[in-house]
């Protein structure tokens, strides 16, 4: 089964983060895999481990994506796809749109990934991806039965599962929970550093400037205000509430 995977390279979770100019500020900053993409790496390894195949990762981003890619490749992936990007502004539009060119040049069974970026939180390239193929998208996975020509996923839905059937090839979304994702060994890392690694401008694809140019601006990016002491209301209770109906008209403003 040829699977690919689509991996994003994102901060790390941990990491502080800081804003210079209304942009995250990426000095000193540890860049990691996606979360949950991560989740997709480790289930396409399990499933070519039972059913045999070959992973590619498939990523989009600038040249130190590698990193990410090279830790891919030590779990477990055969091979990888990087199309650099260093200064273009994309969205998701036109992210969709440059990923989906590169997957059509592809064979695959199967294609991976996580439903969000912990980055933007935006879950909206895999949907634009399987309809920019033509293929069945299954989001929220927290368990993948693959067999033959057919998948069957379990996929959280905001407390509850649903059970899905689909025909190959689809695109599945990963959630936290799929699975545990592994450490890379030392001989894994070691063999990654030989993998195959295709490097390729988005000048490369066959795009036109309208599929490439985003649908939407970043402007700026801010930190949300810090949280200010709350307030204690005391008096009779018909009192506490008559200022409690105050404040929320004339200072929160949501009555």
């Amino acid at each position: 089964m040829n699977i690919l995977v689509l991996m994003k390279q994102t901060f790390d979770t941990e990491e502080k983060i800081t804003l210079t100019d209304g942009k995250v500020n990426e000095d000193g900053i540890e860049f990691i895999i996606n979360p949950y993409d991560e989740y997709a790496v480790e289930e396409a390894i399990k499933i070519k481990e039972n059913d045999g195949g070959e992973v590619t990762i498939v990523s989009l981003g600038p040249s130190r994506t590698e990193s990410a890619i090279r830790t891919a490749m030590a779990m477990g992936a055969d091979k990888a796809i990087l199309v650099e990007n260093e200064d273009i502004p994309l969205d998701e539009f036109s992210a969709a749109n440059i990923l989906s060119s590169v997957i059509k040049e592809q064979e695959y069974d199967l294609i991976l990934c996580g439903h969000m970026a912990v980055d933007d939180g935006s879950s909206q390239v895999p949907q634009r991806i399987g309809e920019l193929l033509g293929i069945p998208y299954i989001g929220t996975a927290v368990k993948v039965e693959a067999s033959g020509t057919q998948v069957v996923v379990e996929r959280d839905v905001e407390g509850d599962t649903e059970i899905v059937e689909a025909v190959l090839p689809v695109i599945i979304a990963a959630q936290q929970g799929l699975n545990e994702p592994r450490y890379p060994s030392l001989p894994g890392i070691m063999k990654a550093k030989k993998k195959p690694l295709e490097r390729l401008e988005i000048e490369d694809l066959n795009l036109s400037d309208d599929e490439v140019q985003p649908r939407t601006e970043e402007i700026s990016i801010y930190l949300p205000p810090k949280k200010e002491a709350g307030r204690i209301l005391k008096g009779e209770l018909a009192d506490q509430s008559k200022e409690l109906i105050e404040l929320l008209r004339n200072e929160a403003k949501v009555i």
